[in-house]
């Protein structure tokens, strides 16, 4: 079985962010593999190690397109167990926005053919758009199942779980399928020092855009669909409303609470 697991390298959350250039591109100097990515590699470690493995002729790819330094999210990938790792690089996708990356990355895919099950994240902590998975799968002519919380592969049939406010739906789909998962699916495992040691000798194939056969016209600014026209910093946070009780906090509390609609 041959698993692809789109990951993405992105600002730390742990930092602040910053807009920089003339295209408001975010700064991502402090940068690592998106956490709800690693949930996404843990699902598909978890199909393939319930057929065997890598013995038994089961592939976990990690995917990723970015600058360079993107390429220590596969890294991470290989030494949490990927078998794999394919790093779309090019100069020509900088300011690249949803449209334009699930165009890149549906040809990386197709250049693996044939691929059984594509796993996503929920989301990009960055972009936080939700829309490549979808539009991925309709590029590549794949039904979808998003935002799973549990993920089962059973001959040639994927079952999902996905939990709503009120129901949960078990959803099948035939192969090949495009799977994303929640961060609510698994706990990603921690690369060991076996895995961190294992991933040094794992195969990374670095692709640009001719190898994939997109123009660069297609891609970065002025192929994309959406575009940043202005950005300015977040105002800092002003000082909460402090009540004081001298026997009417109660009263006060709720006024307030209703000034703000909150009743």
């Amino acid at each position: 079985m041959n698993i692809v697991v789109l990951v993405k390298y992105v600002p730390d959350a742990q930092f602040d962010r910053h807009l920089s250039g003339p295209g408001h591109a975010l700064d991502r100097n402090e940068s690592i593999l998106s956490e709800l990515d690693e949930y996404a590699l843990e699902a598909a470690l978890a199909v393939a190690e319930s057929r065997g493995g890598a013995k038994a002729g089961n592939q976990v790819t990690a995917l990723t397109m970015g600058p360079a330094s993107a390429a220590a999210a596969v890294k991470k990938s290989l030494q949490m167990g990927a078998t794999a790792g394919v790093h779309v690089c090019d100069d020509a996708l900088a300011g690249s926005d949803a449209s334009a990356t699930s165009l890149v990355l549906a040809a990386a895919i197709g250049s693996l053919a044939p691929v059984d099950l594509v796993v996503t994240g929920m989301a990009s902590t960055d972009g936080e758009t939700s829309i490549v998975p979808a539009q991925l799968a309709a590029r590549l002519g794949l039904p979808q199942v998003t935002f799973a919380s549990s993920v089962q592969v059973d001959g040639t049939t994927v079952t999902a779980r996905r939990d709503g406010d009120e129901t949960t739906e078990d959803i099948e789909a035939s192969l090949p399928a495009l799977i994303s998962v929640t961060d609510q699916a698994n706990e990603p495992r921690y690369p060991n020092f076996k895995g961190i040691i294992a991933a040094k000798k794992k195969k990374v194939t670095t692709l640009s855009l001719a190898d994939l056969g997109v123009a660069a016209s297609d891609v970065g600014a002025s192929g994309s669909l959406t575009r940043v026209t202005d950005a300015a910093p977040r105002p800092p946070r002003t000082a909460g409303t402090i009540i004081t009780d001298s026997g009417d906090a109660g009263i006060a509390l709720v006024d307030f609470l209703a000034g703000q609609k909150l009743l």
